[in-house]
């Protein structure tokens, strides 16, 4: 542990707890970023990593970067993330969710979890029982919260039209090719979106078998999941895991745009610069990516105000995405500083710390 108080990773987060419970096979990391604008909001991935340092950084970037997607979002939470370590098998247990929901409920409400990677709205039910700090359960028809995907999906769809109009100059996706790295829950929504614009869609998922149905289902190319960052497009969307824009991964692109809703796209500091030096605009993964947690912190604050919750004031506020991806771009193309720059300082003095 000691090792990360000098990681750049850290960024002086204001807790981390390891959380392991043998009997009931947990091993989990519950990490807060800052807690300056509310309760440390974000959810829960459940995964198996080679080790366990690989499993600290996931947490340590994913709750920084809730920190900052919940600030531009305009929502009163501040960030945190929980990563469970999965065995290689990716078992769960009703013994081991009910342990996790027992570690959430000890923080108190300083942290309020809810679904990602390797999570489902099952197992939030399941967490639920054990704790009230959760959100992304099920809802009534016509109400905010539930599965976050559709409304991730849908912010995702509306950057992706902001980026092509302020690169492209094209009012419509109709015709415009996006190369799609992951179709997933969201990646899969974000496609059908597009798809009903009539953009020309390239699929690549490591669920091969996924990506031809998604393909048929969609009149779309399926291409290799090694083949999609060179693939000339107008449009790189990735919607898988992180840390994919490094060095050798943005000398590959061959597109106009990168949007997507994977977390932590960059690999390092200097890559959204890189991705500027060669002309490609980039849209900031926790600002494109914020319609999930607008969705469920607003289902979390209508709870725990007992008051209904009006799935339209979501859907309001996830149409202001592109407005925040169009400042940012402006401001950029202004200092000539790189967009995710111009992202996390405004992000960082929203939270205090600019």
């Amino acid at each position: 542990m000691s090792a990360f108080w000098t990681d750049r990773d850290f960024d002086d987060h204001e807790v981390v707890h390891f959380v392991h419970d043998e009997k009931r096979g947990l091993t989990a990391i519950i990490a807060l970023h800052s807690t300056h604008l509310g309760p440390a909001a974000g959810g829960t991935r459940f995964w198996h990593y080679a080790e366990p340092a690989a499993a600290m950084r996931d947490a340590l970037r994913l709750s920084r970067g809730m920190s900052y997607k919940n600030a531009m979002a305009g929502l009163p939470m501040g960030g945190g993330k929980a990563v469970i370590l999965a065995n290689p098998e990716r078992r769960k247990t009703p013994e081991m969710l009910a342990a996790f929901g027992d570690a959430v409920d000890a923080l108190g409400g300083k942290y309020v979890t809810a679904e990602d990677v390797g999570i489902t709205v099952e197992d939030m039910v399941a967490v639920n029982q054990r704790t009230d700090y959760v959100s992304g359960l099920p809802v009534a028809e016509g109400e905010a919260g539930g599965n976050p995907g559709p409304f991730t999906a849908l912010g995702i769809y509306l950057g992706i039209k902001a980026a092509v109009k302020h690169k492209l100059g094209r009012d419509s996706v109709e015709g415009v090719h996006v190369a799609m790295q992951g179709i997933g829950s969201v990646g899969g929504g974000v496609a059908r979106l597009l798809a009903k614009d009539g953009a020309k869609l390239t699929l690549a998922d490591i669920d091969t078998d996924g990506a031809q149905a998604l393909g048929q289902e969609l009149g779309a190319d399926v291409v290799a999941p090694d083949a999609i960052m060179s693939l000339g497009c107008d449009v790189f969307s990735p919607n898988a895991l992180g840390a994919i824009l490094n060095d050798e991964g943005i000398a590959r692109l061959d597109c106009a745009i990168v949007a997507g809703g994977a977390n932590n796209q960059l690999a390092g500091p200097g890559n959204g610069a890189a991705l500027a030096e060669r002309g490609i605009l980039y849209a900031p993964d926790y600002v494109i990516n914020a319609g999930g947690i607008i969705s469920v912190t607003m289902e979390y604050l209508c709870r725990r105000d007992s008051a209904p919750c009006d799935i339209n004031e979501v859907r309001k506020r996830i149409a202001q995405i592109p407005e925040r991806l169009t400042k940012i771009w402006q401001d950029s193309e202004a200092s000539g500083s790189s967009p995710d720059q111009v992202a996390d300082a405004m992000a960082q003095k929203l939270i205090g710390r600019g």
